[in-house]
């Protein structure tokens, strides 16, 4: 099996390579949108893809797309390219999408409904199984079949429900108490969209959405470009 290109093997390896926890942290960011045009590709029952094909549909490019997979023992056959099927359910087992992963929403304001509505989530294979806040007008309230619960039983569900995952969506000045709160009842991945940076114990994974800070990312490249039109002009 090569490692570079697509070689003389179409298949996945069987099984998630022993250093997958070592994958650089870009090459991580990327394997989800890997799974997504896989899945999409699938999907329209397409059985091979091209390295090229594969790169156009997540926007990077191909020679970075293969030396990733390379990364995890996966090559495509020369001329043909990656089996789609096979190729996904290998980054799945990668991901970890293999087993199942039971989500706890935290702060069931506008944002954190939102969240226990979006279909995404089960359609990836996180289960919502549990929505918890600390306003008694919001606690008792059904969500899409599931009731929300006072945030003070956030421990016990986390024991007896397999809880695994906390998504915080609470105002930044809950968020931290909430972190702890998951922290001290075993849960080790906690994705925050609260606007505030979460003081964790080393082993405690944290992913940080804040939908603010994009917004200004993109008004900043909006600025630049209308400056660089504006030199533009000036020049000719």
């Amino acid at each position: 099996m090569t490692t570079t290109g697509e070689g003389t093997d179409h298949r996945a390896p069987s099984g998630p390579p022993a250093a997958a926890a070592d994958l650089p942290a870009a090459t991580v960011r990327r394997l989800p949108e890997y799974l997504r045009a896989l899945s999409s590709l699938g999907e329209s029952g397409i059985e091979t893809v091209s390295s090229e094909t594969l790169a156009a549909a997540t926007g990077v490019n191909s020679a970075m797309l293969r030396k990733d997979l390379s990364q995890l023992g996966a090559s495509g056959m020369r001329g043909v390219g990656y089996n789609v099927a096979a190729l996904a359910a290998y980054i799945a087992g990668v991901l970890g999408l293999t087993k199942d992963s039971r989500v706890a929403i935290i702060g069931l304001g506008h944002l954190g409904q939102a969240l226990a509505r979006y279909p995404g989530f089960s359609e990836r294979g996180f289960d919502i199984v549990g929505l918890f806040d600390a306003d008694p007008g919001i606690i008792g309230k059904d969500l899409d079949g599931i009731r929300v619960r006072d945030v003070t039983l956030l421990a016990g569900a986390v024991r007896d429900e397999g809880i695994n995952i906390g998504v915080i969506a609470t105002p930044g000045a809950a968020a931290q108490h909430v972190a702890d709160l998951l922290v001290d009842a075993g849960v080790t991945s906690i994705l925050n969209f609260a606007p505030c940076v979460l003081a964790v114990p080393q082993g405690v994974a944290v992913r940080k959405v804040d939908l603010a800070v994009e917004l200004q990312i993109l008004s900043f490249h909006e600025h630049h470009k209308t400056i660089g039109r504006a030199n533009a002009i000036e020049r000719s």
